[in-house]
């Protein structure tokens, strides 16, 4: 799956992000944010070693309900999410490191990770 440069056409609804329950990392942001733009290869060398989880990239602003629903004051903010419950948030991530620790939190099923070649 990896990292997804393009931001949803639509806002889908928190029903929807709440029912998927494979695991997710939802990004909230605008295409001219400069701290999002900064992140984006972060996020994409973390997303690399978690095939198995998708990245879901939202635009977000004024009149959106989404991401006034998970409460998202600043951007980027990435959402963990697992089996549509929230495992771990990031505020404007400025290392790969911390993205890779919310990951692994993300992607554990069974106590193990999704991937055979995480390390």
């Amino acid at each position: 799956m990896g990292l997804n440069a393009v931001y949803a056409p639509g806002e889908p609804s928190r029903s929807q992000i709440d029912d998927i329950t494979e695991p997710i990392v939802v990004e909230f942001g605008a295409p001219w944010c400069g701290h999002c733009l900064a992140a984006q290869p972060l996020l994409a060398s973390a997303l690399a070693a978690y095939p198995g989880v998708r990245h879901i990239k939202i635009e977000d602003g004024p009149g959106r309900r989404l991401g006034r629903s998970f409460t998202v004051k600043l951007w980027p903010t990435l959402i963990f999410l697992r089996q549509g419950s929230e495992v771990a948030r990031l505020v404007r991530p400025t290392d790969a490191a911390a993205i890779v620790q919310a990951l692994a939190s993300t992607a554990l099923t069974d106590g193990k990770p999704d991937c055979a070649d995480h390390r």
